[in-house]
């Protein structure tokens, strides 16, 4: 078996070392924080300042594909989210008689929580793991290398270990969980590398979100309207955590005039009560917990340690926002960061600082990952262009809007978007049933005055909530 060295201690590197280690695996993770999660969230959520996570106070979505992981391969950690207070919620409960069960219905289950949650839990397990060691403070400061020749798909440069103020590590696979500021380029660049091969989009949105709980008593919000909305020009979206604890989340463009006026609590709660979830939630008379936080300037990244003439460096993969950073619109970056943590230690005993194990990594993150990669890419896109022109939307574009309202109507285009949104299945595979086709050109066929993203103030209404 390896010894695994991973470098971050974010929800990809505590996963990674938790399931090397429980393939058989030693496991040692170097994070920069002296501090470890525990279990009393708020502490942890509202008062640890962690300026190289700043979305770790941001609502997270742990969809279906990260869900089902946890439940199929670390059962104890999900009992604890549960025991620390997360919630289940089954997409198809939107509808008042959920509809005859099918095959991966079960599937379709979204954990509710905070990402203190499941990082306590992670943590909490990792601590009793015998064949992992945890190294709070320690940060990695470099790699160790040396020249590699003579394989069969190339020569170059194998990392063999990292170092720290405290000295060196040897291991035979190093894993980069640190992000994407944890400095990786200048790593590899300081031992001969050249840097990864990156894809970048820039979103153009702006987030601001707000924490509140629940009045004593009342353990669930409304079901109804649905959690997310979008008009011309701005959304809303509630996302319901552990606790009784929710999030309420606005968006739109970096450019849009109005965007530093939410950072105002007084203004976001009126802007946030104009769009129909927003108000349901706020209507209950919950407590604020939090400030306005704010967030811009998120792109979507991939990033690859090969390119045309094989891998940029050997002994060394990346998981989590190491391979693709992924705007939060969708909510895919946790389940991607564990797929890649369960590929690792799934295959961290075949021969891992060699070019064969590199490629077959990156070809296994282009087959799994990138299609999800895309698929952020296009939608967001779709956002932005919407937000800064603030023009309708029309063509095809109308038609892929009619899927989603259609959907909160139609119980089996429910299903097919819940298939997609939980990573079950791709958009062009799940969207392309002739079914679900005909469903929505008759829903569209049934208004021919359909306009989508009409939901909300207008721009009018919207300047004067924002205006002081």
């Amino acid at each position: 078996m390896a010894h695994v060295l991973v470098i971050g201690g974010g929800i990809g590197g505590l996963a990674t070392a938790l399931l090397a280690a429980r393939r058989g695996h030693t496991a040692e993770l170097f994070e920069r924080d002296t501090r470890a999660p525990g279990t009393a969230l708020d502490r942890d959520f509202f008062g640890w300042r962690r300026p190289t996570v700043p979305q770790a106070v941001q609502p997270h979505a742990l969809l279906g594909a990260a869900r089902n992981l946890l439940r199929d391969e670390l059962p104890d950690v999900y009992e604890e989210m549960l025991r620390l207070g997360a919630r289940e919620r089954h997409e198809l409960d939107w509808f008042e008689v959920r509809p005859p069960e099918l095959p991966g219905d079960e599937d379709l289950v979204m954990l509710q929580a905070r990402r203190i949650v499941l990082e306590s839990a992670l943590a909490t397990a990792l601590r009793a793991e015998p064949g992992a060691v945890v190294r709070y403070g320690e940060p990695v400061t470099g790699l160790t290398a040396a020249p590699q020749a003579g394989e069969d798909l190339g020569a170059g440069i194998r990392v063999t270990g990292v170092t720290t103020e405290a000295g060196g590590y040897e291991g035979d696979l190093v894993v980069d969980a640190g992000g994407r500021r944890g400095g990786i380029e200048r790593r590899l660049g300081a031992v001969g590398c050249p840097p990864p091969v990156v894809e970048r989009h820039r979103t153009g949105l702006a987030y601001f979100c707000r924490w509140y709980r629940l009045p004593e008593g009342m353990d669930e919000g409304p079901r109804r309207p649905w959690a997310v909305t979008g008009g011309a020009f701005a959304g809303c979206a509630v996302f319901p955590a552990d606790n009784r604890v929710f999030a309420v989340t606005l968006f739109v463009h970096t450019a849009d005039t109005s965007r530093s006026a939410l950072r105002a609590p007084a203004v976001f709660e009126r802007a946030a009560r104009s769009f129909p979830p927003g108000e349901a939630w706020l209507a209950l008379g919950a407590e604020p917990l939090s400030g306005v936080l704010a967030t811009a300037g998120l792109d979507n990244r991939w990033s690859a340690l090969v390119d045309e003439r094989g891998p940029v460096v050997t002994g060394l993969v990346p998981v989590g926002d190491s391979i693709t950073h992924t705007n939060p619109t969708l909510g895919q970056g946790t389940s991607l960061a564990l797929w890649a943590a369960r590929r690792v230690a799934r295959t961290a005993h075949m021969e891992p600082g060699s070019d064969r194990f590199a490629v077959e990594h990156h070809a296994w993150a282009v087959r799994t990952l990138k299609p999800w990669f895309d698929f952020q890419v296009v939608a967001d896109a779709a956002i932005g262009e919407r937000f800064a022109t603030r023009a309708g939307r029309t063509g095809t574009a109308r038609e892929v809007a009619a899927l989603f309202d259609c959907a909160l109507e139609d119980p089996e285009v429910m299903r097919a978007r819940a298939r997609v949104r939980h990573l079950a299945e791709p958009p062009e595979q799940a969207y392309a049933d002739p079914e679900i086709r005909a469903r929505v050109a008759r829903w569209l066929a049934a208004r021919p005055d359909y306009a989508p993203n009409e939901v909300g103030p207008d721009r009018e209404e919207w300047e004067k909530l924002t205006a002081g």
